[in-house]
């Protein structure tokens, strides 16, 4: 075949100007789309699962565990100041104790360690992430030991720095009980509902950058109408880690295993529905 020049030069037309991409192994696909940079950036979506997974596993579930811990630390020093001597301001302490839970987790998601490690600050949330695929499903245990261990930590804290009034009734390390009328059955699926609706509220704004702005809003004001509605009734926990702290060191272990097993199972019906909607990405 003979190469022949072409009949005129080519002027090439004005347009973005194209540089050649880096040469190297491509990393692996971030939650964030193929186009996302190697980091969180100014307008990257704080909160679960959208940064998680980036760098060394340990300073993540390091950010994990300090997290939570300051996170329970602060849920017993609130309990230990709203139960007070006054009756009157116990049917507004659900309320005020929610706005606070949810006020935290929102600053916590979006603050530095809380971009480092995702924000998770729950295992069920790390284990519903997994099935949704957003998050490696190898790194669910470390980051479950990681906010067990921070939640055991931060109420020992506020007990040093509180004192013995933390133990006793009716603050108990800020330990949630369910209202007598309601059994372990009942506990179990509320406890369960509310994971299964807040895992398809992950997977409908984890499916666009708008969503993820926008989601530690959303899982803050989630909390708080949680905390606000089922307090008072089931306990309104929807967290592992929010119960085992509490519960071991009040000695109150009688239900912990319905405030584990409740959201794991939330967490992973939530994410079958996720997936027979479309909503899911491919577990890795």
């Amino acid at each position: 075949m003979t190469l022949t020049p072409a009949p005129e030069p080519v002027v090439p037309r004005p347009g973005p100007e194209v540089r050649p991409t880096a040469i190297g192994p491509r990393s692996p696909e971030s939650p964030h789309g193929p186009d996302a940079g190697p980091g969180p950036g100014p307008d990257a979506g704080p909160g679960p699962g959208p940064d998680a997974g980036r760098g060394p596993l340990l300073p993540r579930a390091v950010c994990e565990a300090a997290l939570t811990a300051l996170l329970l630390f602060l849920i017993v020093t609130a309990v230990r100041w709203l139960v007070g001597p006054d009756p009157g301001a116990a049917a507004a302490r659900p309320a005020v104790l929610g706005a606070v839970v949810g006020t935290l987790l929102a600053l916590f998601m979006m603050s530095p360690p809380g971009r480092c490690s995702g924000g998770h600050l729950n295992p069920a949330v790390s284990l519903a992430l997994w099935r949704l695929g957003v998050f490696p499903g190898r790194e669910v245990v470390p980051y479950a030991v990681a906010q067990l261990t921070g939640s055991l930590f931060g109420v020992w804290c506020a007990g040093l720095v509180w004192g013995p009034v933390t133990a006793r009734p009716p603050v108990r390390h800020a330990s949630v009980r369910a209202d007598p009328a309601w059994g372990d059955a009942a506990v179990l699926a509320a406890e369960a509902g509310v994971l299964a609706g807040s895992t398809l509220m992950l997977a409908v704004l984890l499916a666009s950058p708008g969503g993820r702005r926008v989601l530690p809003y959303a899982v803050g004001l989630t909390t708080a109408l949680v905390i606000r509605v089922l307090g008072p009734l089931s306990g309104g926990s929807a967290n592992p880690a929010r119960q085992f702290g509490p519960a071991l060191l009040a000695g109150d272990t009688g239900r912990l295993w319905v405030y584990v097993l409740g959201p794991a199972l939330g967490a992973v019906l939530g994410a079958w529905l996720a997936g027979r909607t479309g909503l899911r990405r491919p577990a890795r």
